[in-house]
């Protein structure tokens, strides 16, 4: 029975293999030269080798390209495989689970780092003058008082904001998407719940946010990593007295929202 995705991806690993075995000597700033993709095969050919060798980024280094070559060669030569079903799917759950242990301990040693940072930066935060910290280890300055009302968990609040790590790095800001955002202030992450009720409508907050009160261990996307501390200046432009809707819409910080 023939399938095509097999073909396909006979194809792309070819392709990939011939990319990787050529020297690193191309200059980027010279013109593409592609003297040899002038055939409908070859494009194709060459496009899921660029897909391929994009997907393989992260684990180009478990992979011997000249033994991929091999494999590829005495395939199309109709030889027999040197490696049996069993063995071939012995190895590649080998090193899939080395590959995904090396992540989870890369992953917990950037948690610890950005968990020990956290309490670094808060701790030298909080004797700065005008810095006032909550018993549940919120951190906030207010740059501007407001005039109108406080929200509470019930009420919709609309806000601008800009969020930032602690190395200065933006992951989200409404000012960006060039308008604010309204959402109910009860289903946002927890350090955005208790702070917003410290303002008034009208006022302006910087924030620093514990991970306890942001995303935790968790983190949110790709951008906000475990126990990361958060930064966020807001500015409360109004508050909807009444019941909250269910959910937030997907711009507001919510609970285990992802960021952008």
């Amino acid at each position: 029975m023939f399938k095509p995705t097999r073909v396909l991806l006979l194809v792309a690993s070819a392709a990939f293999a011939v990319a990787c075995s050529k020297p690193a000597t191309e200059n980027k700033d010279a013109p593409a030269d592609n003297s040899d993709l002038t055939t409908d095969a070859q494009k194709f050919g060459y496009s899921i080798g660029v897909d391929l060798g994009h997907s393989l980024a992260q684990v180009k280094d478990a992979v011997d390209i000249k033994a991929l070559e091999k494999g590829l060669e005495e395939v199309a030569a109709g030889k027999p495989a040197r490696l049996d079903d069993k063995a071939r799917e012995e190895i590649k759950n080998s090193v899939a689970k080395t590959l995904q242990d090396k992540q989870l301990a890369d992953r917990a040693a950037k948690a610890t780092q950005a968990e020990e940072d956290g309490k670094k930066f808060l701790a030298e935060n909080a004797t700065k003058e005008g810095v006032k910290t909550t018993a549940s280890g919120l951190q906030y300055i207010v740059e501007k008082e407001g005039d109108g009302a406080a929200p509470t968990p019930s009420d919709k609040v609309t806000v601008n904001y800009k969020g930032t790590l602690l190395n200065g790095e933006t992951f989200d800001s409404s000012y960006d998407r060039g308008q604010p955002v309204t959402f109910p202030l009860g289903n946002v992450i927890p350090g955005w719940t208790e702070g917003l009720q410290l303002m008034k409508a009208g006022g302006k907050t910087k924030f620093f946010i514990p991970a306890a009160l942001a995303y935790g261990e968790r983190g949110a996307g790709g951008k906000i990593g475990a126990n990361e501390t958060l930064i966020f200046e807001v500015e409360l432009i109004s508050v909807e007295k009444g019941e909250a809707p269910a959910e937030a819409p997907k711009e507001a910080p919510k609970k285990g929202a992802k960021s952008k």
